[in-house]
């Protein structure tokens, strides 16, 4: 199960490793899809809305936990990369340690503010009932969703990305079947899109405990890789908590500008939540590019191959670049039936097409200084993608969201630009940052440790 990256084309290493990335994020996003799509075939705007705003704040939650795990991702990787496996067995049995107590504490939390959230997120009086509803269920199903997520991290610090490919698989088939049943077979609504996701990361999570216990991972686990080590978990935050700070900023921008455009009014929320679901689509590039960068150059430096973790960079930039671009200009010619797929009503589709076209180039330069933030993460400085995220997020995306629904309120096409100024701002940061390091040898210092 354990795969070495340190040698051959790193071009065919980036594409062997970030298909299945990329295939799994696109299931993970085929779950609010789904749910969405699905509640809009039973149910009118007001549903649409609460299970659009639910599944942003429980998209903040995940992308928290994934941030954390980035740190188990890189200290397994570079471990493998040296060949250290006792330091790797040590890496997973403190992630599953450090990943129990955050789970239990977020469900203990989240439940608890429920309610406050909602009103926090500004949320139509029309959707204020079913996103309470739908919450309170998805907020039951943390200590799963952190479980998959800690699990496939694991998995990729090992350089294997396919089996958690497998695990999203099982869960996405069987929540889509889920929603049709409990949405519209027995009227649900938005709690059964709830019911159903939580039910089906459930069967997910135990689908890859499986797997674990009858396949060879590569590593032997004993009881004392369990016990906290102040060195491993120190490792695995340093790396992990700016990485999730500046994932949890973004995404609380994002509910940020949602709360913008819910107190525009019921269309404009609905049309600006299927938006986020479309770009959700759409960013599956940059963010398997990441997520790919972070993971090969982990196992390059940790094997003292700085070139190869630098080359992976370039390629990746490439690479995510070349989709954004692309994207974007196809966007401009399709928005509008685009967001008719989830949706009839006209003037949410009009609304939506309009942030859609400002919003879709974000794809093209989120996509540079996410391969980036992978990279700085690798070298174990992701405190640069935390400063440059909120620099971007403070400077940039909430300023221009909000001047611009006060002074354009008869379109949401400024507002969708305000996410790609932000973006643009990270990528000049990033590239005078990388330049620094390589001017300064910092390569060579934070290479295989």
């Amino acid at each position: 199960m354990e795969k070495n990256l340190t040698s051959g084309s790193v071009f065919q290493n980036i594409v062997y490793f970030s298909l299945p990335y990329l295939l799994s994020y696109f299931l993970q996003t085929l779950y609010g899809m789904a749910d969405l799509f699905i509640v809009s075939q039973f149910y009118g705007v007001e549903h649409i809305t609460a299970v659009s705003i639910g599944s942003q704040v429980m998209h903040m939650l995940t992308v928290i936990i994934v941030g954390l795990a980035m740190g188990s991702t890189v200290t397994i990787g570079k471990a493998v990369g040296a060949r250290a496996l006792n330091q790797a067995s040590n890496a997973v049995g403190n992630t599953v340690t450090l990943f129990l107590g955050v789970s239990l504490a977020f469900t203990a939390v989240m439940l608890a503010l429920t309610s406050r959230l909602v009103v926090i997120m500004s949320t139509p009086k029309e959707a204020v009932s079913e996103t309470i509803t739908y919450l309170t269920i998805c907020f039951i199903g943390i200590p799963f969703i952190t479980a998959y997520n800690i699990i496939s991290s694991i998995f990729r610090g090992m350089g294997d990305s396919r089996s958690p490919m497998y695990f999203i698989a099982i869960a996405c088939g069987i929540n889509i079947g889920l929603d049709y049943l409990l949405i519209g077979g027995f009227h649900l609504g938005a709690a059964g899109a709830a019911l159903g996701t939580t039910l089906s990361q459930t069967i997910s999570v135990i689908a890859a405990l499986l797997v674990i216990f009858r396949k060879k991972t590569g590593l032997t686990l004993r009881k004392e890789n369990f016990k906290p080590q102040s060195g491993t978990m120190g490792q695995i935050l340093k790396i992990g908590i700016p990485v999730a700070l500046q994932d949890g900023f973004i995404q609380i921008a994002f509910l940020v500008i949602t709360v913008i455009a819910n107190r525009r009014g019921l269309q404009d929320a609905a049309a600006v939540g299927i938006v986020e679901k479309v770009i959700g689509v759409l960013f599956l590039v940059p963010s398997s590019m990441l997520s790919s960068v972070s993971a090969l150059s982990a196992q390059n430096l940790g094997a003292g191959k700085q070139e190869r973790a630098a080359l992976t960079l370039r390629y990746a930039v490439m690479i995510a670049a070349g989709f954004g671009l692309i994207a974007s200009i196809l966007i401009q010619f399709s928005a509008e039936p685009v967001v008719g797929i989830f949706t009839e009503n006209e003037e949410v589709i009009v609304l939506g097409g309009q942030y859609l076209r400002g919003y879709i180039w974000d794809c093209m330069f989120a996509g540079v200084h996410f391969c980036f933030s992978g990279y700085f993460c690798a070298l174990g400085m992701s405190g640069i993608s935390f400063l440059h995220n909120v620099l971007s997020i403070v400077c940039v995306r909430i300023p221009g969201a909000y001047f611009a629904s006060e002074y354009f309120a008869d379109t949401l096409f400024p507002m969708g630009l305000a996410a790609p100024g932000g973006s643009l701002l990270s990528v000049v940061i990033c590239v005078v940052a990388y330049k620094i390091v390589r001017e300064r040898g910092k390569l060579e210092k934070y290479g295989g440790k």
